[in-house]
Formats: structure tokens, C-alpha cells, sequence
């Protein structure tokens, strides 16, 4: 993400789940490029901004010779996108980069920015990142393409797989190799659940717990295929809560939701399953008392759904354009989609890609 940003836009926003390392990443940029007497970084949630507002901030900061101003947990901050409007049309001569954890709030004060902002969006590592990050093995990006034509360049990389079941524990997140991980990870369930979500959707406390359950249902599901009036007695909620509580879940960035190939057009169709985010989340609130078939789906599923638009089809578990897909262990057979044109196997435990059988882990390459 570092290298896709255009710094020299005049105002930046970067979105994305908590813990995915947009404040380091910002920190970072702060301090490789920019000269400290003209940079100031600051996060809403200090005590400053009680009495204060950000437009007189960034005015006093700008008379004092400012170039560059870096806000922190903007979300946190009320009527925050149009006080960054005001800062971009007085202050031509500031730049301003914000970040925000939930992406809630953000995608809703974005459409006002529209036209001012520069909008990204940053999610976890992929195993191609970790690799780098943690293990020292640089390897370029792939495309689909690519990987679909056995291109995918590892002569580098051995032990892929002792690798890759690293990277599915604990790898997604940039704070993998702290030793309180786990820790960690609940606290940004926690604050996520707690705090961001019933912040946006005024909820109340007790409906943060009511989340979490929500959470550990679809965690221990084989797959998980929403019942919402199932869900709802056993939550001890409203049926018509439901789906809110599951949108709320994947723009916080802890679920994602697969649909069905009606139209053609992903968020058209029905919701067929549902999915953690991340590996790392199923760990998490497993506590290895997980299936693996679910494991294998929720890694493809999270490092292609980003790239491309991604459906449920009729055979096969996933479909892009018009290429579908079975995922599975590394004794699947093509059974289900032998009859499909344009279709691969996805298996797991295996190093190598033959014909149209393609090993899980490349599918970490795409980013």
C-alpha cells in the first residue's frame, strides 16, 4: 500500500480494519520523507480535541509555517468530514492525510469528500507480504492470469506450505510476531465490537455482546449459510436486526459475505455463506477447534475478494467471471465441476500447480 499511494495529492484518506498498520504506515512516511519542523501528526481521540476544533488546528498550524497534517481515528472525530471540506478549500498550501479504523463512518463521510479526496482502502497482508515482512523472502506479485498458467515465480520460497500454516495462525496482521498476538487480536475484537460499531449504528453496549456471538456462530459453522430467524432466536433478537448486524460486521472488516450469481453482479444476489475475514480471526475465536474446509475457503476468499468481483455459482464454490473454482483438500477430486468449461482445482497441501489444479497458497500472491 505504501508504494500505491499517490503522496502528492493534496488530501489522503486510508480506511481499513483495526490492526492492519495504517498508523505505522503513515508514522513511517512521516518520518523517511518529511522534514519534522513542517509535519504535525495528531489522533482525535486525545484530550486536545475536547475544546478544540481540527479547522482551527490545522489554521493555527498552517500560520506557523505547516505543510503537512496527518489526523488519526478521523471517525472518532463528529462532523469530521465537513471540517476536512473547510481545511481543503481555506488552506491550499496544507496537505492532509487521515486515517480511520472503522470503515463505516469513513465510507460515510467519504461521499462528501469526494471530490477532494484521494480514497484508500488497506487490508491485511497477504502471504506474499508475510513472507516479506517476517521471513525475508521477497517474491513479486502475481496476476490471476498468471497463476492460472503456472507462472508463479518460488524457486526461492521452501517449505511453502510449513510456511503458509504459519501465515494462516497468525499472519494477516502486521503484529504477528509480537508474543501477546492473541492478546492483541482480542483487543481489537473487542474495541471493534465494542466501541466502533455501536458507535456508528447507535447501539448500546449489550449489543457489542450480542455481536460477539454472532461472531463465534459463524466461526465454528461448517459452512455457514445465514438463517436469519434461526440466528435471531438465538441471539434473542429481532429477526429484522439480522442483516444489519451482518453488514455492520463486514464493513468493520470481520466478516465477508458471498452471494449467489444472480444478474451477475455481486451484491445483487442472495447471501449463500458467510465467512470470518481472515484465517487469523477464525483462530482467534476458535481456539483450534475449527474445520478445515472452512479454513481453506475463508484464505481464498480473503485475498481475492478485493480484486475482483466474486460470486457463488451454481457448481463449484466461488466464481470469477467465468471461472469457477472447488476448493479443497489435496485429495479433491473435480467431480463437481467436470462438466464446466473454464474450472480449477484448489487444493491445499500441495507445493506444486499441474493441468487445472493449482496449490491454495499462490492464491496469497495477488497482493
Amino acid at each position: 500500500m505504501f508504494s500505491e499511494i499517490n503522496w502528492e495529492n493534496r488530501m489522503i484518506g486510508l480506511t481499513g480494519p483495526r490492526g492492519v498498520g495504517k498508523t505505522t504506515l503513515v508514522l513511517q512516511y512521516i518520518r523517511d520523507t518529511l522534514p519534522p519542523d513542517q509535519t504535525l501528526y495528531v489522533t482525535t481521540e486525545d484530550i486536545y480535541f475536547a475544546d478544540n476544533h481540527l479547522i482551527d488546528l490545522a489554521a493555527r498550524f498552517s500560520k506557523f509555517g505547516g505543510k503537512y497534517l496527518f489526523i488519526d481515528e478521523i471517525h472518532k472525530y463528529p462532523d469530521w468530514s465537513r471540517e476536512l471540506k473547510l481545511i481543503y478549500d481555506y488552506h491550499p498550501d496544507l496537505q492532509v492525510v487521515f486515517t480511520g479504523s472503522s470503515v463505516l463512518d469513513i465510507k460515510k463521510g467519504a461521499f462528501d469528500l469526494s471530490r477532494r479526496a484521494a480514497m484508500y482502502h488497506m487490508q491485511g497482508l497477504s502471504f506474499r507480504e508475510y513472507l516479506a515482512f517476517f521471513e525475508d523472502i521477497r517474491l513479486p506479485k502475481t496476476t490471476l492470469e498468471e497463476l492460472l498458467q503456472h507462472k508463479v515465480k518460488h524457486e526461492s520460497l521452501e517449505y511453502p506450505l510449513l510456511h503458509f500454516s504459519k501465515y494462516l495462525k497468525s499472519g494477516y496482521y502486521p503484529f504477528a510476531a509480537d508474543e501477546d498476538f492473541k492478546l492483541k487480536m482480542r483487543q481489537i475484537l473487542n474495541q471493534t465490537l465494542e466501541n466502533d460499531i455501536p458507535y456508528f449504528a447507535g447501539m448500546n453496549v449489550s449489543t457489542g455482546i450480542k455481536l460477539k456471538q454472532l461472531l463465534s456462530i459463524i466461526a465454528k459453522s461448517v459452512p455457514f449459510k445465514p438463517n436469519y430467524s434461526k440466528i435471531a432466536n438465538l441471539l434473542s433478537v429481532s429477526r429484522n436486526n439480522i442483516a444489519d448486524y451482518f453488514h455492520y460486521l463486514e464493513e468493520a472488516g470481520l466478516i465477508a459475505q458471498l452471494r449467489n450469481e444472480t444478474a451477475g453482479i455481486r451484491g445483487l444476489g442472495k447471501v449463500e455463506k458467510v465467512f470470518l475475514d481472515n484465517t487469523n480471526l477464525i483462530y482467534t475465536l476458535t481456539e483450534d477447534n475449527f474445520n478445515t474446509g472452512n479454513l481453506r475457503e475463508t484464505f481464498f476468499y480473503n485475498q481475492i475478494k478485493n480484486l475482483f468481483d466474486v460470486v457463488m455459482p451454481k457448481k463449484g464454490d466461488f466464481k470469477i467471471n467465468n471461472i469457477t473454482f472447488e476448493v479443497g483438500g489435496k485429495n479433491k477430486n473435480a467431480k463437481q465441476i467436470k462438466d464446466l468449461e473454464s474450472a480449477y482445482l484448489v487444493k491445499d497441501d500441495i507445493e506444486h500447480s499441474f493441468g487445472n489444479i493449482i496449490p491454495l497458497w499462490q492464491f496469497g500472491f495477488l497482493y
